[in-house]
């Protein structure tokens, strides 16, 4: 078998200056160094990295990026160092604890209509942005188309707090860590990934369409290459960070009374397999809802985000102007804002997406 390698190129003025920096401070090995009598060049390695440490080399001195399970014993507890080649060395966590953001509340309203633009993200999938604002980094939300087909997928994770992949139209395959084989998600079905559960997409077909929600907004997707999906043993009771895999099937849940007066809601088990840190939940009218006075609500929650599924209705927002929604729209409703939902088809179908899980909701005077 052929062997392969690839070095970094750094630029010295005094390769004996740079040695015992590299070697004994940042604590690489020295592999190579010639010509014996005047030292120009010498290949170091450590961290897994390759360095070549050049006498006039024409290349800038660049940034090197140490990242180590304990920072305070590397390098004398140095945060940031330069060698003397000029060589920044910045020093950092290797598992950094997840920051949620603090979150920006607003009345959001995103309508298919408007035209926001579709963009190719991982995969080749297509993204559209639910929440532009991100709620100041709190969340993001995702309308995401996947071409039908083989998707181009490999083995990762995430680095989240909550995640949710809930399915519009057509299905898709997905592996899991530890749940078996092949999980197919049909229209009205949801995955909940724990943090840092290993899976990867294999195919989609049908027009697949999902929404996807991600805390915190902003977070690190990695790519695993030493794990093989799908994984040899079954864990169906298996817990991330405290929060267990779910894949709900719509077709089988039941509705029952939900949060606003004169609708129903069809529960996905999410609460309870993350503990509280988010539900999800499929609202639809009442039967005797469109006869009925549709009250003013407002919750107590931190995030609540819904997106219509199927039909129309107009909502209301304490001193907004009205808005008429339709397939495909979604709004964020901040906490203590008074709303109303009216005017709805018989058709209407809402997934709301709320963390924590079922926020007290009291029904309000008008504004």
């Amino acid at each position: 078998m052929t062997e392969t390698r690839a070095e970094i190129r750094l630029p010295t003025q005094e390769l004996r200056d740079d040695l015992p920096f590299y070697t004994r401070t940042l604590g690489m090995r020295l592999d190579m160094i010639y010509p014996a009598d005047d030292p120009q060049v010498a290949v170091v390695s450590g961290h897994g990295l390759r360095l070549r440490i050049e006498k006039g080399a024409p290349e800038g001195p660049g940034t090197l990026r140490i990242l180590t399970e304990d920072p305070d014993s590397f390098a004398g507890g140095a945060r940031e160092l330069t060698a003397p080649n000029g060589t920044r060395i910045e020093i950092d966590e290797l598992n950094p604890p997840l920051v949620l953001p603090t979150t920006e509340h607003a009345f959001v309203v995103r309508r298919l209509a408007d035209q926001a633009p579709w963009v190719i993200g991982r995969a080749g999938m297509m993204y559209r942005d639910l929440v532009p604002s991100r709620l100041g980094g709190a969340m993001i939300a995702s309308h995401i188309r996947v071409p039908d087909g083989p998707v181009p997928d490999m083995v990762h994770f995430h680095k989240v707090g909550f995640q949710l992949i809930f399915c519009i139209h057509g299905w898709v395959d997905v592996l899991y860590e530890d749940q078996g084989g092949l999980r197919r998600l049909h229209a009205g079905d949801c995955f909940i990934q724990p943090p840092q559960i290993r899976h990867r997409v294999v195919e989609s077909g049908g027009g697949i369409e999902v929404i996807e929600i991600g805390v915190p907004a902003e977070h690190v997707t990695e790519i695993d290459h030493a794990m093989t999906l799908p994984t040899p043993d079954l864990r169906p009771d298996r817990e991330w960070d405290g929060q267990k895999f779910v894949h709900n099937v719509g077709a089988t849940g039941a509705f029952h009374p939900f949060r606003i007066p004169g609708f129903e809601a069809r529960d996905t088990t999410v609460d309870a397999a993350t503990k509280g840190v988010a539900s999800v939940m499929v609202a639809r009218p009442m039967t005797n809802a469109f006869a009925a006075q549709h009250p003013w609500t407002a919750h107590d929650g931190d995030i609540l985000f819904t997106f219509v599924m199927s039909g129309h209705m107009l909502l209301e927002g304490e001193g907004k102007a009205p808005f008429r929604l339709s397939p495909g729209d979604a709004f964020v409703v901040p906490p203590g804002l008074a709303t109303r939902y009216s005017e709805m088809t018989e058709d209407l179908q809402l997934l709301e997406v709320s963390l924590p899980g079922n926020p007290p909701t009291r029904v309000v005077a008008a504004p």
